[in-house]
């Protein structure tokens, strides 16, 4: 085959046009001493097979980047590499994303500051200041997408000692139980259910015992760089700091006229002539029940001025359960979060089993993939979540296999 019809076979093997191709010099030559027929308009032969538009799926997005070829390569380096949470201040500062750790630090310090947390002072002859640390999480919707930059300044609170920089620790939270039957309560006499959550919550107890801390890295007061933060409220990793908010909100409260419950220190009530509300606590997070919007508007009302809240509309979600009403009926689901626990432990794909189980059947040792006591625990944890939550059912099969641990 002389070069002629290579270049001919070349063309008719592609839709890239004759002028696009590059053509040596002894081509040329051989084109100027062809034929005349050489230069009749040559007839591409066109794929007769049926093109089907490409995808990638509903969640697949096509964004156009305008800028030379570098530019177009840097955004998709951009896009296909996600970033950890920085574990440290000077990981944040250098990364990609390093403005919206930035604002979400100083919003963070907005709060410590406004609320005064603290105050400086030289460090007394003989005491050691704690440590602090940043703790930095992307706040994530149910798609991945990111929600918000979180940054919260805790204090190494293992560096405490008991007798000295605390005495007491714990933190109320609400029984499930309680949840239960308020829901249940609110089922029955059709009571308006909304969800508030505390901003920085801890930051509201008063501390009792005299605490420092190092000043936080990048807010040094420029001259005072060799004073401390003598605490005046908790901050988050305080060993005492939950109790500290739990006996703050408790006192407002009680100053407005609620009362206590005497089977579960979180739930709260009050009567007056607006209705009855009841208020739920979990930590930092509350269910506000009441038996009309009235009573509950002025509630919140309450709060908001005591504390920064935060109004998440009608109860929905709590602890991870969704709260569904259907036909002036509430129902309480953890399909979601069963599901994960699925996942992650590898049985999503397996076949159901029927619940309740028969109590005939007998558990027999494990012949099959081997299984640390650490991870058969960890699946015993997260399904008695679940018993205790939602699914009563599996009570008796949890219970069998917590006593099985010895057939792993």
């Amino acid at each position: 085959m002389n070069k002629s019809s290579t270049h001919n076979k070349l063309l008719g093997d592609s839709n890239i046009p004759s002028n696009s191709l590059p053509v040596d010099s002894d081509m040329n030559d051989t084109s100027e001493n062809s034929s005349p027929n050489s230069h009749e308009e040559i007839e591409y032969r066109r794929s007769k097979r049926a093109r089907i538009e490409r995808t990638f799926g509903p969640d697949f997005l096509i964004y156009l980047v305008e800028g030379n070829r570098n530019d177009v390569l840097d955004t998709i380096k951009c896009v296909m590499h996600v970033e950890d949470d920085p574990v440290t201040y000077t990981n944040a500062m250098q990364s990609r994303d390093a403005y919206f750790w930035k604002e979400a630090i100083e919003d963070e310090m907005d709060s410590i500051l406004t609320n005064q947390t603290w105050v400086l002072t030289d460090l007394p002859p003989s005491v050691k200041p704690i440590g602090f640390k940043w703790i930095f999480k992307k706040k994530l919707n149910a798609d991945g997408s990111i929600n918000k930059f979180n940054a919260r300044l805790v204090a190494k609170g293992f560096k405490q000692r008991h007798g000295i920089d605390y005495f007491d620790t714990y933190a109320h939270v609400a029984r499930i139980a309680s949840i239960r039957v308020l829901i249940s309560l609110a089922s029955i006499h059709n009571l308006v259910i909304h969800q508030m959550n505390v901003k920085t919550a801890f930051f509201n107890g008063d501390l009792e015992e005299e605490i420092y801390m190092e000043q936080p890295e990048g807010f040094a007061i420029p001259g005072q760089e060799k004073k401390v933060c003598k605490l005046i409220k908790s901050l988050y990793s305080l060993k005492q700091a939950p109790k500290q908010w739990h006996e703050k909100f408790d006192k407002i409260l009680l100053s407005h006229g609620f009362i206590v419950n005497n089977a579960d220190k979180c739930i709260y009530y009050k009567h007056d002539n607006l209705g009855c509300t009841v208020i739920c606590l979990y930590v930092d997070d509350m269910l506000i029940f009441g038996t009309n919007l009235a009573c509950v508007e002025e509630t919140k009302k309450f709060l908001s001025s005591n504390f920064d809240m935060k109004y998440l509309g009608v109860a929905d979600v709590i602890l991870g359960i969704k709260i569904l009403r259907k036909n002036n009926e509430l129902f309480f689901t953890q399909s979601h979060y069963v599901e994960k626990i699925l996942k992650r432990y590898g049985h999503f794909c397996h076949k159901p089993a029927p619940t309740p189980i028969d109590p005939s059947i007998k558990l027999v040792k494990n012949i099959g993939r081997t299984i640390s006591q650490l991870e058969y625990a960890s699946i015993i944890g997260s399904l008695m979540y679940a018993m205790h939550c939602t699914r009563p059912d599996i009570a008796y099969a949890v219970g069998m296999l917590c006593i099985a641990q010895d057939l792993i």
